[in-house]
């Protein structure tokens, strides 16, 4: 019973500690938050970023559309991309719109 009494005491007691606790629990749930979401995301954008700036001509490349095809030219933010075995079929697009970069073996 004693122990009840002390329990009930301490919990009206300080009502400073209590705050303190819930900024320390809103600081660690937001540092959780960056550390699973904000910071795998900025990698990830870092990544696309330095692998859209490598891009050059004769590049293999495929698009968020599912086509693969040939970089014909590059510029600012716009690449001429060669679909297909049809010379004809050359068709500009944005660099976002690329997915995934193939670089051509230059090893003889």
């Amino acid at each position: 019973m004693n122990n009840l009494m002390l329990l009930t005491a301490g919990a009206g007691g300080s009502t400073s500690g209590s705050w303190l606790l819930l900024v320390v629990e809103v600081g660690f749930l937001g540092l959780l938050l960056y550390f699973m979401l904000i910071r795998p995301q900025k990698k990830q954008q870092k990544r696309m970023n330095m692998m859209l700036s490598n891009i050059a001509a004769g590049d293999s490349i495929l698009t968020s559309g599912g086509f693969y095809g040939v970089v014909i030219d590059v510029m600012d933010e716009i690449v001429i991309v060669e679909f297909g075995n049809n010379k004809n079929c050359r068709i500009p697009m944005k660099k976002n719109a690329i997915v995934e970069i193939e670089k051509p073996n230059t090893e003889k």
